[in-house]
């Protein structure tokens, strides 16, 4: 096997397999689960697992370099209409490709599919090219951010209940593996051609600037899309009694999306190709590499979604159903938390974040610590989640909150610590939020008979609020030591001036008294 395949599999079986254990776990203790089904949700991890290996190895060698070469080469234009058309166009095809906005789409039931997808993809084409334009113009991040939340909050009290929760998840699901090392390139690729001293933080906050688009154009679209349908039907196990009805469940489930993922990867192929036509930026080897990557991206996906909507998340569905439904229904609350802590841990996508900003502070800011507050920190998060599902708590009561905090904290901390925060928070909000804790939510909240747009979702918008002010709390804490570095320095040059005036007096008194 590929020894980088092996590896982004390792990976994968590391995020899924602490929520393996803990369903396991529920199924013994709490919540007994018959045999069949069980079989199917581990076949499903299996899958996911494999699938997430595949999809991570194809989107880093096709999604990275391509991000790369366009961002270097607007860049070198000033010509704004072509770069905001070029902004637009592969946000809005990359996302359209993006795995955890198909799985949120295809569990929402008020709103097609379709229109969720292409009003996600114009709302992440629109502010990428915004995002491009900042990071060319050198516009301060802080200021745009604070100026497009405070729309965000004003706009969503124009919109009915039924879209806000889908609203701010939609911001979470569009940064995900396909599209953050696409966007996170993109941002390399336009502060390298820059190379002066605010170009490496610069850098940061093109996924935060892109995540801002979707919630305010399923905002929009709230305000003039009159749902029908919205009967949700849960997809349930299939009732399995041989290993042959499990693999034929599978397999007879799998050529919708063998059909799904070639229709997302085409057009982003055809950029691909496009662009290697017109700049021949790539030699043979490379263009190999990247064709490589577009066949493991295909088959990943492929694997990951028929692994999640078969067998993986209707069993977290089910568990939430079943465990709502019983007089202990609040030890939803510490579940969701337990999930929540091992949810982020686990993410591969996290464990880099963690990695990156050590590195940029120079070890002041552990990845241990950083990996400890983010866990903490998402733990809160889902447990707050729970207890929306089960209270039916409005969530602008806790969003709005949590926007305005980090957002005063941005002007307080240093500057790259605002761009990693806030790109932070589609990260944390990876791909085992969407495909588990989303499905546990809406099963508790059909047992609870609560309402599914207003209370269900929103759980993955709170995991992606946590990092915006976990992060920008390490950010405050490496300012206080290097304030407490710069003290300390400044003590040690004063000793050493009294010494130096000590030495300089006995020497003169020495001569004094030759004298």
């Amino acid at each position: 096997m590929n020894q980088k395949l092996k590896e982004k599999i390792l990976e994968s079986l590391s995020a899924v397999l602490p929520i393996t254990g803990i369903v396991l776990l529920l199924s013994i203790l709490l919540v007994p689960v018959d045999l069949g089904t069980m079989v199917m949700f581990i076949v499903g991890a299996v899958m996911l697992v494999i699938g997430m290996g595949f999809f991570q190895l194809g989107a880093e060698m096709s999604m990275t370099p391509l991000g790369e070469g366009i961002g270097v080469q607007i860049s070198k234009t000033r010509h704004i209409p072509l770069i905001f058309l070029i902004g637009f166009s592969m946000g809005a095809i990359i996302t359209i490709s993006e795995p955890d906005l198909q799985v949120l789409a295809e569990q929402v039931p008020s709103i097609p599919n379709l229109t969720l997808i292409l009003t996600v993809a114009v709302g992440v084409g629109m502010f990428l090219a915004v995002a491009i334009l900042r990071i060319l113009f050198q516009i301060n991040l802080s200021t745009i951010l604070i100026g497009l939340y405070l729309v965000l909050i004003g706009v969503s009290f124009f919109v009915s209940r039924d879209f806000l929760a889908v609203a701010f998840d939609s911001g979470g699901v569009t940064t995900g593996p396909m599209t953050v090392p696409f966007i996170m390139a993109m941002g390399v690729g336009l502060a390298s051609v820059r190379g002066d001293r605010n170009a490496s933080s610069d850098s940061f906050g093109l996924v935060a600037l892109s995540s801002v688009g979707p919630i305010l154009a399923v905002l929009i679209l709230g305000m003039f899309f009159s749902p029908s349908g919205a009967a949700y039907s849960a997809a349930g196990v299939a009732h399995v009694s041989t290993t042959r009805d499990v693999v034929k469940e599978f397999l007879f489930s799998m050529p919708p999306y063998v059909r799904e993922v070639l229709i997302s990867l085409v057009p982003v192929a055809g950029v691909f190709i496009l662009f290697q036509l017109l700049t021949h930026r790539y030699p043979r080897r490379q263009v190999k590499r990247v064709t490589v990557g577009f066949a493991y991206t295909y088959i990943g996906l492929v694997l990951f979604l028929c692994g999640v909507n078969v067998g993986f998340a209707p069993v977290g569905s089910l568990l939430g159903n079943r465990i709502a439904s019983e007089s202990w229904r609040w030890l939803l609350v510490p579940i969701g938390m337990l999930i929540g802590y091992y949810i982020v841990k686990a993410e591969p996508a996290i464990q880099v974040l963690n990695r990156q900003v050590e590195g940029v502070t120079n070890g002041s800011v552990s990845a241990k610590s950083m990996n400890l507050s983010m866990s903490l920190g998402v733990s809160a998060s889902v447990g707050l989640a729970m207890i929306r599902v089960l209270t039916g708590l409005p969530i602008h009561w806790i969003v709005i909150p949590g926007y305005v905090i980090a957002l005063i904290m941005s002007r307080f901390v240093p500057k790259m610590f605002v761009g990693i925060a806030f790109d932070s928070g589609g990260v944390a909000s990876g791909p085992m939020t969407t495909t588990f804790l989303l499905p546990l939510s809406i099963g508790a909240c059909e047992a609870v008979g609560g309402n599914l747009m207003t209370d269900a979702f929103g759980v993955v918008a709170l995991v992606a609020l946590t990092p915006l002010i976990a992060i920008q709390l390490m950010g405050v804490w490496y300012q206080y030591k290097l304030n407490l570095a710069g003290t300390s320095v400044a003590q040690d040059t004063e000793v050493l001036d009294v010494m130096d005036d000590i030495i300089e007096f006995e020497e003169g008194s020495e001569d004094g008294g030759r004298a």
